[in-house]
Parts: structure tokens; sequence; C-alpha cells
């Protein structure tokens, strides 16, 4: 089972973060030094009789020390438009942080109502520059600049040019129902 194959360093992961010795863990686990020591390094397959009771005494529960197994960690969500902007998702949908790359085409400074939302939002500028209007600021960021606001302040943001700008953008699940719908 793949789901084992990391036991031992989860296992190590777990005493050593406590700050225990292995004897302190075997002693609390009634586990022999060697047979712990052998798991941790991996020469030893944790069976159950084993791993009840080195959970118990860590406090932690059997599903803690699983590896989960992904398949394929890739993220495949088709970016989409909206407005002056082309959005590519770069986490799974049911994620509950949202993380895309934005590529926002120049347009003139924003002129209409500044948006509100609750939820945060933070951001980073790959290329170009990066118009943010806050309350009543203007702050224009450049390449390897970043922003972090409560989206309950009114806010917008636009390229300012003359060439595409590019950010990287992290909405908690509050903010992101307000940037990225689609349509």
């Amino acid at each position: 089972m793949k789901e084992l194959e990391h036991l031992g360093l989860r296992l190590r992961a777990a005493r050593t973060g406590r700050g225990w010795t292995l004897e302190s863990l075997t002693k609390k686990a009634g586990v022999s030094a060697s047979t712990l020591s052998r798991l941790e390094a991996g020469k030893r397959q944790a069976n159950l009789e084993l791993r009840l009771p080195l959970t118990k005494a860590l406090d932690i529960s059997i599903d803690e020390l699983l590896t989960p197994v992904v398949e394929d960690p890739r993220v495949k969500r088709d970016p989409w438009e909206r407005d002056e902007a082309t959005f590519h998702p770069l986490s799974p949908e049911t994620s509950h942080i949202q993380t895309y790359k934005i590529v926002l085409r120049p347009r003139p400074a924003h002129d209409g109502p500044l948006g509100t939302h609750g939820g945060h939002e933070w951001l980073y500028v790959l290329s170009g520059r990066l118009r943010l209007h806050l309350d009543d600021r203007e702050i224009i960021l450049h390449r390897g600049e970043a922003a972090e606001f409560d989206t309950r302040t009114p806010h917008a943001m636009s390229a300012v040019g003359p060439e595409n700008t590019e950010i990287l953008s992290i909405f908690n699940e509050a903010g992101v129902r307000f940037h990225t719908e689609e349509g």
C-alpha cells in the first residue's frame, strides 16, 4: 500500500515534534526501542498492533501517519475571460483558498464605482505595472511587488500599460466569488 510508504518518517516527525526521545515514546507505547527505530527507518512494516499503541501514545489518529495517495497533482481547469482580464486557475476548484494567474490588458484608470465584498486578497505582480485603487488611493505596483488587503475596502485594479500586467492572486473563500465568477 502506497499510503504506508512514509509512515516511518511521519512517526519520527510526530515524536520529534513533541521533543520526545526514542526511549520516551517506547515507554509510553510499550514498544521496544529496536522495533521503533526500525519502524522510523522504514526497515519494518507497522502492523495494526504497533500502530495503535504508538498513535495512542502520540495522541494522533492512524490517518495522520498515512500519506494520502495523489494520483495526479496537476490542476486541470480551463482559463476564462471577464472584462479586460484572463483568469488562469492554479488551484483545484474544491480548494478553500483559490489561486489564479491573472492577465490584465491595459485600460484607462477606473472611473466607475469601486467594488466591495467580504474576504481577503493577496496579489503579486509577475510582469507589467498594476494600478490598484483602494478607497480613495491609487497605488502603482511594479514587477516583484505584492499587496494584501481586506476586500471590504472599496477597490479595483487594472493594467497601467502599455503592456499587459500579469499577477498571481490568492483569494480566501469569500473573496473568490466576487472576482472570478465566469460570465
